[in-house]
């Protein structure tokens, strides 16, 4: 003979739904969309781009390409000195694990450019890479000067000068 023990009775309890928070909308600041536009402004004037758009996608890739060559607290230093947007661009990207020379870096920005030409790469890199030397200032480009092969300082209206032996 089998003996069953009674099981409690449980009266089922409506479900409580606790709403997920809704993200909050990130409003930009307008501060930070002037500093963006007066750098992307600043590289149309330098590389004589039609559109501001354009001067915005050059800007971008060139960042971009920079953004895995500059590592450590340059990279750091870098992307805090810039306006938010460039600063993220540069952040993001994950680090080389070859550092490229300056004309091998040319090549790549190159690549990534449709239409684009070796030649023209240069302009649209140096285009950039000046205006960024004008932002950030000395100390700071000399930095990163220092972590990257020679042949960069040319690439960011530097001149380009050699130790004598």
């Amino acid at each position: 003979m089998t003996v069953t023990t009674p099981q409690p009775t449980t009266t089922p309890q409506p479900r409580t739904t606790i709403p997920t928070p809704s993200p909050r909308p990130r409003v930009k600041d307008k501060a930070e969309d002037a500093a963006w536009l007066e750098l992307t402004e600043a590289v149309r004037d330098a590389g004589q781009y039609p559109t501001r758009a354009e001067a915005e996608r050059v800007t971008r890739i060139v960042l971009s390409a920079l953004g895995g060559h500059v590592t450590g607290d340059e990279r750091v230093a870098l992307a805090q000195a810039l306006p938010r947007e460039a600063g993220r661009v540069i952040a993001s990207q994950i680090p080389a694990t070859h550092p490229l020379t300056a004309r091998e870096f040319v090549e790549s920005v190159a690549t990534r450019i449709e239409g684009s030409t070796p030649a023209t790469a240069r302009w649209d890199v140096s285009s950039v890479l000046s205006v960024l030397s004008d932002h950030v200032g000395e100390p700071l480009t000399t930095r990163v000067l220092a972590q990257l092969p020679p042949g960069y300082a040319l690439l960011f209206g530097r001149a380009d000068l050699a130790p004598m032996a």
